[in-house]
């Protein structure tokens, strides 16, 4: 299992941005699939998932109404839509499969992936 982030940057507060994780190794259509971040100093935070690709989707109450979890089945690839960026969303991001959604996302200290990227970083100034 392959998961490789990409489309971190640096933007302005009230700013866009995608990030993107492409997969490969595993039945795309099927795991749990999702995001993570950890600010520099802090605890992983679970960001937003879905059961499936397919499935439901879920947020943490911090996002809710400014990020979107998407999929391309064709492209084998998730992403995540941010808007309205705050400076607290600073953090590097992680992609994750094969995980317990939403539970790992409100509890992610308890999350134990099959899998997880190596992040990318988005840093949102002020």
């Amino acid at each position: 299992v392959q998961l490789v982030e990409s489309g971190g940057d640096l933007v302005q507060a009230g700013g866009s941005l995608r990030i993107s994780c492409a997969t490969s190794g595993f039945r795309f259509d099927e795991p749990a699939i999702g995001w993570f971040r950890q600010a520099p100093g802090k605890e992983r935070e679970g960001v937003s998932c879905m059961t499936s690709t397919e499935g439901t989707k879920y947020y943490t109450d911090s996002v809710k109404g400014r990020f979107t979890i998407s999929s391309d089945n064709t492209k084998r690839t998730v992403y995540l839509q941010m808007n309205n960026l705050k400076p607290e969303d600073t953090a590097r991001y992680y992609c994750a499969v094969d995980f317990l959604c939403p539970e790992d996302i409100e509890a992610a200290e308890n999350a134990v992936p099959s899998a997880w990227g190596r992040g990318t970083l988005v840093t949102v100034s002020s």
